[in-house]
């Protein structure tokens, strides 16, 4: 058991005492355990059982249950706790807004279990009768839910690679590899996944039998061409099943049903048996990787261009925006610096966050100092490499930015983002990110939405005015990589891109290990046709110092 496996038995536990109404000093000492189990560097399970009471936040208590857990894998008071909490209440802890305090009142006041009640609920009007539920946090409980029922069943791209290996593996077990081809949204980088795709050259006669075993998966649906499971694990697997026109089949199925629809009616006598890149040749046009493959549009474009060579992760050669231990990243600034520097990147934007963000320890303008002071320090002992003074920056509820101009002056870049009160209208939304784009010091537009994919909305902007004041400000444009963001949206880059906007992929990373999430971001602007030349952390050391001053002269800041 890990860390965040430890952390969240730990956290589970404090909601499940406060939904309980149960010794709110335990339950706060459960929550501070899991903060500080979550950020440890080290693995308690490689940690001698006898030092890991002395750990900061840990002490004897929570260090006997750390060690059951680590020796038995569950947690006695927590199952406990569980078994007297009807399931629906639990998972009432998966809509944003509702607390464990608000969750007590739903279920010990209103008497309502479920999620479908709580709805049932909000939609009757009940909530506004109870302390702490006004009109508004009613209807943001609506669309919460509405969201969090839509989404059921999905998953981030992320957690289905996970898996795809031994899915893969098992498959080529029962039926031999080359009767198996991975297809569909997986294959077409899709940043959320509703159902794992597989086409599979044997009939449904002969492949139902052979899902034999002591769990065998859930058959959701048969049709003459296709079987649905669902696996133990939730994920919904589809099988295209048939023997006649195997190629044509996994060529059809790679693509959106509309792009499929369209190449088919234009290119209608292809040969599909000679593989994937003899069908374009044989249409005459460029060739169209998978990822690309999800409107009608691109057909157009392939017979106009030759499709660029996509951004690869190896084109990325800095880290831009990361996180160290001076706010709420988990390593030192050192540490960070030198990871970067071991994995071949040539440089690292350290862009912790500004003093607004309490929560994540934001940098005051001592500390702002202080850093700055450091990372001169840290450049002349890292040779052959640099790390530039950045800052995220809250872009607060006017527009302006958290710092005076003299403070931003002082970095090399600045990232803005929004942080704080979400919950906007398209106007607000317009109003913060235009003023905060405008700004001379602003250099990248952070996650422009602020969306968290299958757990929270982004808030409503309009693109293409974001994109436009960017391009007249010399404001690169971020492509947040963490895979819970992907934000911007790569169904928006395109105009970007046609505005001469650079993208920025960036990992956001609040550890070592979040560097690797910039193959993410690069999934995703691979499906917004994006090359290195486009995106901002493609650029070498030089190159990106140039670029800097090149843009601090056209803003006018030399």
């Amino acid at each position: 058991m890990d860390n965040y496996q430890i952390a969240e038995n730990f956290s589970l536990l404090s909601k499940l005492m406060d939904i309980h109404g149960e010794n709110s000093f335990k339950a706060k000492t459960y929550a501070i355990a899991a903060y500080h189990v979550e950020n440890l560097t080290e693995q308690l399970s490689n940690t001698p059982v006898e030092k890991i009471p002395v750990i900061k936040g840990i002490g004897e208590s929570t260090g006997k249950k750390i060690i059951e857990l680590l020796e038995t894998g569950e947690l006695k008071v927590l199952q406990e706790m569980i078994s007297k909490t009807p399931p629906g209440v639990i998972e009432l802890l998966n809509i944003k807004g509702i607390g464990p305090k608000k969750i007590h009142t739903i279920w010990k006041e209103m008497e309502i279990e479920s999620i479908g009640e709580l709805l049932y609920a909000c939609q009757e009007n009940r909530l506004k009768l109870y302390k702490g539920f006004g009109e508004k946090t009613q209807q943001n409980i609506i669309e919460t839910i509405e969201y969090y029922l839509h989404n059921q069943g999905s998953y981030l791209y992320p957690q289905v690679e996970a898996v795809v290996p031994q899915i893969i593996a098992y498959l080529e077990k029962l039926f031999s590899p080359e009767n198996v081809f991975i297809t569909g949204a997986f294959k077409r980088q899709v940043e959320i996944i509703d159902e794992l795709e597989f086409v599979v050259n044997s009939t449904n006669e002969l492949i139902k039998p052979k899902f034999v075993s002591a769990n065998p998966p859930e058959l959701l649906e048969e049709k003459p061409d296709s079987l649905l499971y669902k696996l133990l694990n939730g994920l919904r697997l589809r099988l295209y099943t048939g023997t006649a026109n195997f190629q044509q089949r996994i060529f059809a199925t790679s693509g959106s049903a509309e792009f499929t629809a369209v190449f088919e009616e234009q290119f209608p006598s292809i040969d599909y048996s000679k593989g994937e890149k003899a069908i374009f040749e044989q249409a005459k046009i460029s060739f169209i990787p998978p990822c690309l493959r999800e409107t009608a549009a691109i057909i157009e474009k392939a017979k106009a261009i030759t499709i660029p060579d996509l951004i690869q992760p190896g084109d990325i050669k800095g880290i831009i925006h990361s996180h160290s231990n001076w706010s709420d990243g988990s390593y030192t600034l050192e540490e960070m610096a030198k990871a970067a520097k071991e994995k071949g990147f040539e440089y690292l934007v350290i862009s912790d966050h500004s003093k607004s963000a309490f929560y994540a320890q934001g940098l005051n303008e001592e500390r702002i100092a202080a850093q700055q002071q450091y990372v001169n320090e840290l450049n002349d002992k890292i040779t052959g490499f640099k790390i530039f003074k950045s800052i995220e920056c809250d872009i607060l509820n006017d527009g302006s930015l958290d710092y005076t101009n003299t403070i931003l002056s002082t970095f090399d870049l600045v990232i803005v983002s929004v942080h704080s009160n979400l919950k906007m209208s398209e106007e607000k939304a317009m109003l913060r990110l235009l003023n905060a784009i405008e700004n001379p010091y602003t250099t990248i537009l952070g996650h422009m939405t602020g969306r968290l994919l299958l757990s929270r909305k982004g808030y409503p902007v309009d693109h293409k005015k974001i994109i436009d004041a960017c391009a007249a400000n010399h404001v690169a444009i971020e492509l947040n990589a963490h895979p819970s963001r992907l934000d911007i949206d790569w169904r928006h880059i395109d105009y970007a891109l046609q505005k001469n906007v650079l993208i920025s992929i960036d990992p956001d990373a609040h550890t070592i290990e979040g560097f690797d999430d910039i193959r993410y971001g690069v999934l995703a602007a691979q499906k917004a046709m994006v090359t290195k030349e486009q995106n901002l952390s493609s650029f070498g050391l030089k190159e990106f110092e140039s670029y800097l001053e090149k843009v601090r002269g056209l803003k006018g800041l030399r």
